[in-house]
């Protein structure tokens, strides 16, 4: 069995919040190291069906072999799309885990961590075109300061981007250390938790992770069949807030709509409250620590 290269957060919380069934029909559209894909092949039993998505090619390896699963290797914003051409309209269930792998963390060719020299790459899908060094060189000044402010929610993103560009007008940014090097005067007390939230910025850019977000929580109330569930694992604010409000309101403002007879237009019915990982799972996954799951089923 391949191995796992990450440790899947609220695992039994999410399988209980999909309420996973026997014979049952699910997506997976997060694979990465396969745990939650593997879980919900075993609760589903022999007469199971599972669709799994992830657009990195090392997620490859991980996949489970077993004639119960299709694989898309592709981004789940086009959910849609492989959910007819393999026949999982209807569908029982959705699980959707929003994190980065620690796999991707883990190695530096891949540029999603300050903790290592390598590459400013940040693509989830190698083949993609655009690189954070790109974001880096080319996006004009104010364009990179609307991106740090927000999607790393910097107060100073304008200093921030003033010094990108005066950094770049002398020599392009290509590695991690060159990058760290420039926000060093912008990094306060707790300078990993800065880093980490350029980083987040550049990497949400990169791989224009809140449009394929809204775009799969849209395909996601075509997909599932009526009382059927979804559950998503978010990391960051920006993510839940969105996740959040379409979960109860069927739109990304939040702001309750209705049709012209008065009937609500949410296609979402919020499941239980917002879960987060115990003390006890934090300390064995530290990466779990801001995971946060919710759950919703389809009206």
């Amino acid at each position: 069995m391949p191995e796992i290269y990450h440790t899947p957060a609220l695992l039994n919380e999410s399988m209980d919040g999909l309420d996973v069934k026997p014979g049952g029909t699910y997506l997976d559209l997060t694979l990465g190291g396969g745990g939650h894909c593997r879980e919900i092949l075993r609760r589903t039993g022999e007469n199971g069906r599972v669709l799994a998505f992830d657009q990195d090619a090392d997620a490859i390896a991980n996949l489970p072999q077993t004639a119960n699963l299709q694989f898309a290797n592709s981004n789940f914003r086009y959910l849609l799309n492989y959910a007819k051409y393999y026949g999982f309209m209807q569908a029982d269930g959705i699980l959707c885990d929003l994190g980065v792998s620690s796999h991707h963390f883990d190695t530096p060719g891949r540029g999603f961590s300050f903790r290592s020299e390598g590459p400013l790459d940040m693509r989830m899908n190698s083949s993609a075109r655009l690189t954070a060094a790109d974001v880096l060189n080319d996006y004009d000044e104010q364009a990179l300061s609307d991106l740090f402010y927000h999607y790393g929610e910097f107060k100073n993103a304008r200093r921030i981007a003033a010094a990108v560009a005066k950094h770049r007008d002398s020599q392009a940014f290509s590695n991690i250390s060159e990058l760290v090097d420039c926000l060093a005067p912008f990094c306060g007390k707790d300078r990993k938790k800065d880093l980490a939230r350029m980083f987040q910025a550049l990497r949400i850019e990169v791989n224009d992770e809140m449009g394929a977000l809204k775009a799969m929580l849209q395909a996601s109330a075509k997909v599932l069949k009526k009382g059927g569930r979804i559950a998503i694992i978010s990391y960051h604010s920006i993510e839940d807030r969105i996740v959040k409000n379409f979960l109860r309101s069927g739109n990304f403002s939040g702001e309750a709509q209705k049709d012209f007879f008065g009937n609500s237009q949410a296609p979402f019915r919020p499941v239980g409250k917002v879960v987060v990982p115990t003390a006890e799972e934090i300390a064995a996954n530290p990466r779990s620590r801001s995971a946060k799951l919710r759950v919703a089923e389809k009206i």
